[in-house]
């Protein structure tokens, strides 16, 4: 069983930080791509950053130049630094990534939770 979880979300100004990080545990053999999501209010789901296993980034551009991903690949973690937060970035933040269980197996694509930003004054 594999879990990825989720902190660091709340509440911040317009032009305020937060770090976001997310943490894989459970059965894990070895981890592929690690990305974040967001998903606002009737809106659907969107990539917001990814990095690969070799440390290669791909950002929305919406994000870029404020937001950094980065992965701590011994703690099976990935992180989201977001500065210069705008009212616009408000939305549930979700983890992904794609994880082989075991050597044998099929790698597979995981969720976490979600933790919620809220950019507002």
């Amino acid at each position: 069983q594999v879990q990825l979880v989720e902190s660091g979300g709340g509440l911040v100004q317009p032009g305020g930080s937060l770090r976001l990080s997310c943490a894989a545990s459970g059965s894990i053999f070895r981890i592929n791509d690690m990305g974040w999501y967001r998903q606002a209010p009737g809106k659907q789901r969107e990539l917001v950053a990814r990095i690969t296993r070799g440390g290669s980034t791909v950002y929305a551009d919406s994000v870029k130049g404020r937001f950094t991903i980065s992965r701590d690949s011994a703690k099976n973690t990935v992180f989201l630094q977001m500065n210069s937060l705008k009212a616009e970035d408000t939305a549930a933040y979700y983890c992904n990534a794609e994880i082989r269980p075991t050597l044998g197996a099929v790698p597979n694509n995981y969720w976490g939770q979600g933790t919620q930003v809220t950019v507002s004054s």
